[in-house]
C-alpha cells in the first residue's frame, strides 16, 4: 500500500462554492508526502542539517470532484521515480473510494545555497526501502 494520511475539510478551507479551495489541495498533497518522508525515516530538520533541501520543481494537479466541509479525506502518497538530483512523487486525495484529485510532483535535491545535488546515501536508503515505493493497487 501507499503511505496514507489522513485529514478532515474545515470550513475555513472552503471556496464561495462551499468546495475545497484548489489551493488547499497543494497543501493537503504537502502535508502528506511530508509524513510520508518522515514516516520513511528522513526528517526534513535532519536533511537540513546536513545541508540539503528538497525543492518542489513541477507540479501537475487534476481535480476530478470536490471535497466539501466535514469530510474526512485520505491522501495516497507514493514514490513513482527516483532519478538522479529529483524524484517524482504520485498523490492521490480519496473520499472513502472515490478519487478525488491527484496531483504528480516533481522534487528536486539542492544543497543549502539552493544548487542542485544529488541526495546524500541517507536518504536514497530510507526511499529506497521506506513505506513510499508502493503504488495503490
Amino acid at each position: 500500500m501507499p503511505h496514507r494520511t489522513e485529514i478532515k475539510v474545515r470550513f475555513s478551507e472552503l471556496d464561495p462554492y462551499s468546495h475545497v479551495n484548489h489551493a488547499v489541495y497543494i497543501t493537503y498533497f504537502e502535508v502528506a508526502r511530508s509524513e510520508a518522508l518522515v514516516d520513511a525515516g528522513i526528517a526534513l530538520e535532519r536533511v537540513a542539517e546536513a545541508g540539503y533541501q528538497f525543492v518542489v520543481v513541477e507540479l501537475q494537479t487534476r481535480f476530478k470532484r470536490p471535497a466539501v466541509a466535514g469530510d474526512t479525506l485520505v491522501i495516497e502518497t507514493w514514490l513513482s521515480e527516483m532519478g538522479r538530483a529529483s524524484t517524482r512523487w504520485s498523490q492521490r486525495v480519496l473520499r472513502d473510494d472515490l478519487v478525488l484529485t491527484t496531483q504528480e510532483v516533481r522534487v528536486g535535491m539542492a544543497n543549502s545555497e539552493g544548487r542542485p545535488t544529488r541526495p546524500p546515501a541517507f536518504i536514497l536508503d530510507a526511499l529506497s526501502s521506506g513505506p513510499v515505493t508502493e503504488a495503490p493497487s
